[in-house]
């Protein structure tokens, strides 16, 4: 919760949140202008743990995307992800971050901005041209 207030404080808003069920580590994705501010944000409100190496570091990667894959076709069909998966790592993109929404009708990746249309390409390919299989 401090993360997020320390967020909205800046005005920001979080467009994606992935956490590990440990708690030890949280990614979040927001508008790139607004990273500095952020970052220093976070890193006030967090200024005790990282002192005290609760927390390791606030640490911004620039040059990234969110791609989602967005569809009523995709609930209750297993293996959705792994063909999305399997299609971009056939072109050697490398998936930086993944969430999917609790409908299970939405899966978005976070790949570099660079990988930005090949992804879209390969997730259009695989999921809408090839279909359901």
């Amino acid at each position: 919760a401090r993360t997020f207030a320390a967020v909205a404080r800046q005005g920001s808003s979080v467009l994606l949140i992935i956490q590990a069920s440990s708690e030890q580590s949280i990614c979040f994705v927001i508008p790139s202008k607004d990273a500095p501010a952020v970052a220093r944000s976070v890193e006030q409100e967090m200024a005790l743990e990282l002192a005290r190496r609760d927390i390791e570091q606030v640490r911004v990667m620039d040059g990234v995307v969110v791609v989602s894959a967005v569809g009523a076709g995709m609930r209750h069909t297993p293996g959705v992800a792994a063909r999305v998966f399997g299609a971009l790592s056939q072109t050697g993109i490398n998936v930086i971050g993944i969430a999917q929404g609790s409908s299970e009708c939405s899966i978005s990746l976070i790949v570099a901005a660079e990988d930005a249309a090949a992804a879209l390409q390969q997730i259009h390919r695989e999921v809408i041209i090839n279909g359901s299989r």
